[in-house]
């Protein structure tokens, strides 16, 4: 057997997870509902559960306006076309960066965590984000990378 290639598997996993969550703030935006008002909601008769007044600024940029919805939309669409890639994006640099793979399902996840559609695609963006710094950690490299090696002066 084969050692397991994490930055594949990360690659793989993150783009299963993006296309969910750009689902997901699809998804979002009709039907708005901040994730965690169970923690300090009031329970109402018929209403169900009423967020806190502590919520207000979740509320705000989450049901009344789907700002969060709409931002996770946006980065998901980049990371697609980061991870894909875009023909402007290919063969450089920013296409082999896992710095900055990290770093945009890390924001992914903790955008998509806030609204109730987008909870599984945050776990999965974290699983993904973890596949990243684990291949960061092993050393691997993307195989567009070692195509441009050796190659004197057009680096």
């Amino acid at each position: 057997m084969g050692n397991l290639i994490w930055n594949e598997y990360g690659r793989y996993v993150a783009l299963s997870a993006t296309a969910y969550t750009i689902w997901a703030a699809f998804w979002g935006i009709y039907y708005r509902k901040f994730f965690f008002d169970f923690l300090h909601g009031i329970i109402r008769s018929p209403g169900g559960i009423q967020p806190a007044a502590s919520d207000s600024i979740f509320v705000t940029l989450i049901v009344k306006a789907p700002v969060i919805q709409i931002l996770n939309m946006v980065l998901g669409f980049m990371y697609l076309a980061l991870d894909m890639p875009a023909p402007f994006m290919k063969n450089t640099a920013i296409h082999r960066s896992f710095p900055l793979r990290i770093v945009l399902l890390l924001l992914q996840t903790f955008f998509a965590i806030l609204y109730y559609q987008g909870t599984n695609g945050a776990i999965y963006s974290f699983i993904a984000a973890c596949c990243y710094i684990r291949a960061q950690m092993l050393g691997e490299i993307m195989p567009e990378a070692k195509d441009h090696k050796g190659r004197g002066g057009k680096a």
